[in-house]
C-alpha cells in the first residue's frame, strides 16, 4: 500500500500523541479529580496558529480517548471479565475481577479504577472547543466550516468518554470547560445528568459532522487536511459514530425507542460513508471477520467497517506490544507465549454455540474437525481465543510481539443486534426478528422462528454473546438484560447475603469502585456506596 507524505504525517501525529499519552499518563501524580496535566503538543506562544495545529489538537483527543480505552486493557478487563465468558490461567489480578473483587489491592486494578485518563479527554476536548476558533483569522487554510466539524468531533469525543465513564462508575463530575488541571474540586453529578449533557453534545453535533471525510459529502467536500476518503474512513468520528453512540446512552438509560430511532439511522445511512479507494462498509460474512479476507475486518487496518473505534495500523507504526486483546488470549502457534492469560472453557463454549450449523465454532461437516474461526485447538484444556489475531511481529527480536488490532466499540452487525434488542423490548417483533436474523445467519446459524417458543430477548442476547465476544461487550450486555427481565433470584451474594439484581444494582454494584487515589486527591469525591 503506498501512502503519500501528508498521509504519512498525520498518522506520525497520531503516533507520536499516543505515546507521548501513554509515557505521560505513568509519570504525574493526582493532584485533582480527573488528575489533568495539559495535552498541548506546543507551548501557548506558538500553538492555536495554524492548520497543522488544529490538526495535531485534534488528533491528539483521538489519541487520549484511545490511550483511555486501551492502557491496562481497560476496555476488555471491564467489559469481558465480570460474570463474563473468560477463565484466568494464573493472573491474580484479572481473577479478581471475574471474582467480582473489584476493590482489590492490585496495582492494574487501581490504575483502570482512576478516571484522570477519561479526564484527560475531555479536558482536551474542551480546549480545542475554546480554543481553536483562534486559527481561523490567522490561518486562511483553516475555514470557518472546517474549525466547525472539528470541533463537532471533540464535542462526540467528549460525550463518548463521559458515557464510558458512566457505565464504569455511574456518578461521575461533570466538567464542560477546560480548567488545565487548575481548577476546584468538584463531586460526582448525577449520571442522569452526565448522560443528558452527553446526549445533547451529540445530538448538536451529529448535524455537524459528515457522513464522511476527504470525499463527496456535501458537508465537508474535498480533501480532508488534505487526504482522502481512504486515508479516513474508520479512524475518526462521522455522522454514524454520533447516532451509534446515541442509541447506546439511550438503551443503557432503558429508553428504547430513542434507541431504536437512532440505530435506524444507523442502519438507513450507513451506506453514505462509502467512498472509492477502499472497503466500504458491509455486513461481513465469517471469514472477513476473523480472516480479514478481502481486507475488510474492522479489527485489521483502519476499515470503514469500524464505525466506533481506535485503529492500530501497522503500517502506520502503531502497532503496540500492549493495550490489545490479544496480549491476554493468544499463545503458542501464535505468538511465542506457553498458554493465554485467559481463555473460554470448554464446557462454556459448548453452552453458548448450540447451533451445529454456526461457523463461529461447530464441527466441519466436510472435514470432521472442529472449526476454527474464534477458537483454536479446542480438544486442549486451554483453548486459545483466536477470534481476532492481529500480529506484527518486531523484526529486531524473535520474541517480542506487536499487536495492531483495533479497540472495536461498534461495527454494523453490533448495531443491528441493538435495534433488534430495542425493537424487541418495544414489542416491534418483525422488526426484531429481521435484524435478529440479518446478523446471526450470517453466521450460518438458523433464522429465529417464533413458533419456536423461544424468547425473542433472551435469543437476541444470546446472539449478542456469541457475535460480540472478546469485544468487551458482555458485563454491560448482561446489565442491560437482568434490567429488562426484573427477575427476583439471586444475582449475586454479597457477605453472605444474596441480592436479587434490582438490589444489586441499586447499592451501585454494577458500578466499579473509584480509585482511593481519586479520593483521596478530592474528598468532595466519594466512593461507589457497594465498594465502601
Amino acid at each position: 500500500m503506498k501512502y503519500s507524505n501528508y498521509k504519512i504525517s498525520i498518522y506520525r501525529s497520531v503516533t507520536l500523541v499516543l505515546a507521548l499519552t501513554i509515557v505521560g499518563m505513568g509519570n504525574f501524580s493526582c493532584k485533582k479529580i480527573d488528575d489533568v496535566q495539559s495535552t498541548r503538543l506546543a507551548t501557548e506562544e506558538s500553538n492555536w496558529k495554524t492548520l497543522e495545529d488544529a490538526r495535531a489538537n485534534l488528533l491528539s483527543v483521538y489519541g487520549l480517548m484511545r490511550s483511555a480505552t486501551v492502557s491496562d486493557n481497560t476496555h476488555w478487563l471491564m467489559g469481558d471479565l465480570r460474570q463474563g465468558d473468560f477463565q484466568i490461567t494464573n493472573r491474580a489480578d484479572l481473577k479478581s475481577i471475574v471474582a467480582g473483587q473489584l476493590n482489590a489491592q492490585n496495582p492494574v486494578i487501581n490504575r483502570i479504577t482512576n478516571w484522570r485518563r477519561f479526564y484527560a479527554v475531555v479536558n482536551a476536548a474542551s480546549l480545542f472547543i475554546e480554543r481553536s476558533k483562534q486559527i481561523i483569522p490567522l490561518d486562511s487554510r483553516y475555514t470557518q466550516i472546517n474549525n466547525n466539524v472539528d470541533v463537532a468531533q471533540a464535542r462526540i469525543l467528549r460525550a463518548f468518554a463521559y458515557f464510558y465513564m458512566v457505565r464504569i462508575w455511574g456518578d461521575v463530575p461533570l466538567l464542560t470547560s477546560s480548567h488545565d488541571g487548575d481548577f476546584v474540586q468538584l463531586p460526582r453529578t448525577a449520571k442522569e445528568k452526565v448522560l443528558q449533557f452527553a446526549t445533547t453534545e451529540l445530538l448538536a453535533a451529529a448535524q455537524v459532522v459528515p457522513f464522511k471525510y476527504g470525499g463527496d459529502d456535501p458537508i465537508l467536500p474535498g480533501l480532508y487536511y488534505g487526504a482522502g476518503w481512504a486515508s479516513w474512513n474508520g479512524n475518526i468520528f462521522t455522522r454514524l459514530s454520533a447516532y451509534i453512540i446515541l442509541a447506546h446512552i439511550a438503551a443503557w438509560q432503558g429508553n428504547y425507542l430513542d434507541a431504536a430511532t437512532y440505530s435506524k439511522f444507523v442502519l438507513d445511512n450507513y451506506t453514505k460513508s462509502n467512498g472509492s479507494g477502499s472497503n466500504g462498509i458491509v455486513y461481513l460474512d465469517m471469514d472477513a471477520l476473523t480472516e480479514n479476507v478481502n481486507y475488510y475486518s474492522p479489527f485489521a487496518f483502519k476499515r470503514a467497517t469500524v464505525l466506533v473505534g481506535f485503529p492500530f495500523e501497522a503500517g502506520n507504526g502503531l502497532s503496540t506490544a500492549n493495550g490489545h486483546i490479544e496480549q491476554l488470549t493468544l499463545a503458542s502457534p501464535f505468538i511465542p507465549k506457553t498458554q493465554p492469560e485467559m481463555f473460554v472453557p470448554k464446557d462454556s463454549i459448548l453452552k453458548i454455540f448450540t447451533d451445529p450449523r454456526d461457523l463461529r465454532f461447530s464441527i466441519n461437516p466436510v472435514t470432521g474437525l472442529y472449526r476454527t474461526n474464534y477458537f483454536y485447538n479446542f480438544t486442549s484444556e486451554q483453548p486459545i481465543f483466536n477470534k481476532i489475531k492481529v500480529i506484527y511481529t518486531a523484526q529486531t527480536s524473535g520474541n517480542l510481539t506487536l499487536f495492531s488490532s483495533t479497540m472495536l466499540f461498534s461495527r454494523i452487525e453490533e448495531i443491528t443486534l441493538l435495534r433488534a434488542e430495542a425493537c424487541a423490548v418495544l414489542g416491534q417483533r418483525d422488526e426484531a426478528i429481521s435484524a435478529l436474523n440479518k446478523a446471526a445467519n450470517l453466521r450460518g446459524t438458523a433464522t429465529y422462528n417464533a413458533a419456536s417458543g423461544k424468547d425473542l430477548v433472551d435469543a437476541i442476547f444470546e446472539e449478542r454473546r456469541r457475535e460480540l465476544m472478546g469485544e468487551g461487550w458482555r458485563w454491560y450486555d448482561i446489565v442491560r438484560y437482568n434490567r429488562l427481565k426484573n427477575a427476583t433470584g439471586t444475582f449475586i451474594k454479597k457477605n453472605g447475603v444474596s441480592l436479587t439484581f434490582t438490589q444489586f444494582e441499586r447499592a451501585g454494584g454494577i458500578y466499579w469502585p473509584v480509585s482511593q487515589d481519586v479520593i483521596n486527591a478530592n474528598p468532595s469525591v466519594t466512593q461507589n456506596p457497594y465498594w465502601q
